[in-house]
């Protein structure tokens, strides 16, 4: 379920890297971006009645219980303008969707999700609406709109309302934010985790969520997502979903089948790998990127990784596991853990060659000249850290969603041995400085919400085709799943860019013009289609 390093990863990250990939070519940005009104906290929302289960036979608009949900008038108005944001959105229009909390038991309680749009620029051609996610889990529709407004102009938006949303406990749908930033900062950073590492951000997350906690998962949000089309007027779904957004879209058709529209999954990763071996795979894509980043650094003169490409990566990966011994300081004060490094490091692995120049450089500056501004400044934007030291407000959404998603189960005894030892065969640089972190990231197992959600292929058994995307080079997501995934769902098709980096559409003109013609004709592209990046 997705995008994830050592230590930390994406949900802020997700929106600003994908809305690059997307239109400049995938997460830290967008995460505050316009919503259009708070969202209820956690303590307003009603206790729930029933357990966390998925409903056993999902009706959707057919439920009496729901007909009010799916009828909803939504009253679009002027979005709220971030400070930090720009770009001029006085065409984006924001409103606030009701659901139900617990889909189980609608009348309990309901949540605000925070919706925005960028209506059709050519309202005469319209088709409906095209529903975006940018990944995570944790990832904001509403920012991944509002932060680049014009990032869809072309064909598609010519004829699609651009619509984005929070997924539940992100940004301004409830968002999950359980420890202070002066935690945080040591939380997410730290070479020498206490034993209860996990525990802490348990604890403290079931002190400030525990209403909120047991009904995050991306089923809910796929359920959400239904309400959404509903109260859009559209009567199947049309969707782009980045990295986790592929595991939503995926849950959608699973649910939906019958309303399954012109559905594209980029970036794919699979319902039916477990957690634990989803992260040992992911280890692999950013052991492979890289060693494909310290054999490219070598050819450049200012390089300070040698000129051997066989002992880069290995020096590079030496260099960063040293600094838990011998740290950096910066000139703000602030030190750059081996940890904080690590995440600075992979984090622009996922931009793909247009990003290793400057990750080229932060190296450079801290491998030379002893400074640890610029790699601490890229793990602070991945981890969504502002510069005055303040967390975005859906910090946690990425632990909290993967949990009920049913990450629960995990090896003990002689099975986590060979998990260990599986990782450290498949990624042996970029999983020594913390390997039992890179197994269990997130940490779900003492996580206080139980769920019964369990690893399983999901088939598409709509009337249409669902495309799916994936790139060879691909860090975060390896190519190997989008193939795993295109097989799993059946009546799929898979649209291959050749190529460095995280998610296709934005890398590549071949792609997206695959993806274009069959978002906007039905055209599904031929079988086998390979595509160079740009």
């Amino acid at each position: 379920m997705i995008t994830r390093t050592p230590r930390r990863a994406l949900p802020a990250a997700v929106a600003a890297l994908a809305t690059a990939a997307l239109l400049a070519g995938c997460t830290s940005g967008g995460g505050t971006a316009a919503a259009p009104s708070a969202s209820p906290d956690a303590a307003a929302v009603a206790t729930p009645s029933a357990a966390p289960t998925p409903t056993p036979k999902p009706t959707g608009a057919a439920d009496p219980a729901l007909k009010a949900f799916y009828g909803q008038q939504l009253a679009w108005g002027p979005c709220q303008k971030d400070p930090q944001n720009e770009e001029d959105i006085s065409a984006l229009q924001c409103a606030t969707l009701k659901v139900p909390l617990n889909y189980a038991a609608p009348e309990v309680g309901t949540l605000d999700v925070a919706v925005v749009r960028n209506p059709a620029t050519k309202p005469d051609q319209r088709i409906g609406s095209l529903l975006i996610n940018p990944g995570g889990p944790g990832g904001s529709g509403v920012g991944m709109v509002t932060y680049d407004p014009k990032g869809f102009d072309g064909p598609v938006h010519d004829r699609y309302d651009i619509v984005g949303f929070d997924p539940r406990g992100t940004a301004g749908t409830s968002p999950l934010n359980c420890l202070d930033d002066r935690t945080r900062d040591d939380w997410l950073t730290t070479d020498q985790p206490a034993a209860d590492h996990g525990k802490q951000l348990a604890d403290a997350c079931q002190a400030k969520y525990a209403q909120l906690l047991p009904f995050v998962s991306t089923r809910n949000s796929a359920r959400d997502m239904d309400v959404l089309r509903g109260a859009l007027g559209d009567q199947k779904l049309s969707y782009l979903g980045l990295s986790y957004g592929t595991y939503l879209g995926s849950l959608y058709a699973e649910e939906f089948p019958d309303k399954v529209g012109r559905l594209v999954l980029d970036g794919a990763t699979s319902a039916s790998t477990s957690l634990v071996q989803h992260n040992i795979e992911q280890q692999g894509g950013f052991e492979r990127a890289l060693k494909a980043f310290a054999a490219d650094c070598v050819t450049k003169d200012a390089c300070s990784l040698g000129k051997d490409p066989e002992q880069a990566a290995q020096k590079l990966a030496a260099f960063l596991d040293g600094l838990k011994d011998k740290p950096l300081k910066t000139e703000k004060g602030r030190t750059l853990t081996s940890s904080a490094a690590w995440t600075g490091v992979l984090s622009r692995l996922y931009g793909g060659e247009k990003a290793w120049t400057g990750l080229r450089n932060s190296i450079g500056w801290a491998m030379v000249r002893g400074k640890g501004d610029y790699l601490l400044d890229l793990a602070d934007g991945y981890n969504g850290r502002d510069k005055d030291g303040k967390y975005r407000p859906s910090a946690d959404a990425y632990t909290a969603i993967h949990c009920a998603d049913g990450a629960t189960d995990a090896p003990a005894g002689e099975q986590l041995q060979a998990a260990l030892t599986d990782l450290a065969a498949k990624a042996p640089l970029v999983s020594k400085h913390d390997p039992m972190a890179a197994l269990f990231d997130p940490d779900c197992r003492i996580w206080p919400a139980a769920s019964t959600e369990r690893p399983h292929a999901v088939k598409n058994t709509a009337a249409v085709p669902i495309v799916v995307v994936g790139t060879t080079g691909d860090p975060a997501t390896p190519y190997a799943w989008a193939e795993k995934l295109t097989a799993e769902l059946g009546n799929a098709v898979l649209v291959t860019r050749e190529g460095e980096g995280h998610t296709g559409y934005g890398a590549s003109k071949c792609v997206r013009a695959s993806v274009d013609a069959f978002l906007l004709d039905g055209t599904v592209p031929a079988a086998g289609i390979r595509c160079p990046t740009d």
